[in-house]
């Protein structure tokens, strides 16, 4: 994470807040840009293999 996406996050919160706020903030970031970026590489799973996988957590 860019320090300008941490500042941006931490400007975002109240003048008074918990560390845990923007940790979790932080972390939340964190992984959409890890999300946004396994798109870009397309490591997706489609939705009918997510369905076929679910069905199958049921079966066992």
């Amino acid at each position: 994470m860019k320090r300008e996406k941490a500042i941006e996050a931490i400007e975002q919160l109240p003048n008074n807040f918990e560390v845990e706020q923007l940790i979790e903030k932080l972390i939340f970031i964190e992984k959409v840009e890890a999300g946004l970026i396994d798109i870009e590489n397309g490591n997706l799973v489609s939705h009918d293999e997510v369905l076929k996988q679910a069905s199958s957590w049921s079966k066992k």
